[in-house]
């Protein structure tokens, strides 16, 4: 079985269970309120604003031997940078306030999700940052369209409250593509050690995001 297969198999269960989160399921069926759906866009935009210095911060620390690995960096800057931009177009899209989040501090599930990211990098194996890609768009893949569209519907909302959503959809379709290819020239068995373990912890530290804004949604009741 090719390295990248036994990734998405091997984590499986874990996907399953962030994709089963009361959050996310709500956000699949278009269930969420505005003030929810903004809520999920100011957790995106602070890990979203990190993805490109963790890309360079793992470049820096790719070997020699995987220059091939450096290279394709290079390509996921140029794919990823700004996308935070659209994150903050899309909150000022549904009427809040852009500036109070890009000023704003990430909720906890979310700062220690981009520290482990960085953790990763510096302390155990800049590798370990592909745990963190294979957990982001996979899960855009499975959902991401999806979720815009029906939400989209439901809080009537214009199209340009959803550029992050509806871009990540079709765009990790090919970036998974990509990625698929990079895991599978990953044949020493303790480096597909480190993204299965980062992968598996990325998928819990991804889902206490969404956990942590089930309270509050609880309590926001029925925000427009």
């Amino acid at each position: 079985m090719k390295f990248h297969d036994r990734l998405v198999e091997e984590t499986r269960r874990e996907q399953d269970e962030l994709l089963r989160i009361p959050f996310v399921d709500a956000a699949m069926r278009g269930a969420l309120t505005r003030s929810q759906y903004v809520a999920f866009l100011t957790q995106a935009y602070h890990h979203v604003k990190h993805t490109v210095p963790l890309l360079m911060a793992a470049g820096s620390r790719i070997p020699s031997s995987h220059e091939w690995l450096r290279d394709a960096i290079v390509e996921y800057v140029d794919e990823e940078h700004g996308h935070e931009r659209w994150i903050l177009d899309d909150i000022a899209a549904c009427e809040a306030d852009a500036d109070a989040v890009r000023l704003g501090r990430p909720d906890l599930p979310c700062e220690l999700m981009v520290a482990y990211a960085y953790d990763q990098i510096a302390r155990v194996d800049p590798l370990g940052f592909f745990g963190m890609v294979h957990v982001l768009e996979g899960t855009s893949v499975k959902g991401a369209t999806r979720a815009a569209d029906a939400l989209a519907s439901a809080l009537q909302l214009p199209k340009s409250a959803f550029s992050y959503l509806s871009s990540h959809g079709s765009l990790d379709v090919e970036h998974v593509h990509f990625f698929a290819g990079l895991m599978d020239r990953l044949v020493d068995p303790r480096e597909q050690s480190v993204v299965l373990h980062a992968a598996r912890v990325f998928f819990r530290l991804y889902g206490d995001v969404f956990r942590g804004l089930e309270p509050k949604s609880a309590r926001s009741g029925v925000a427009a």
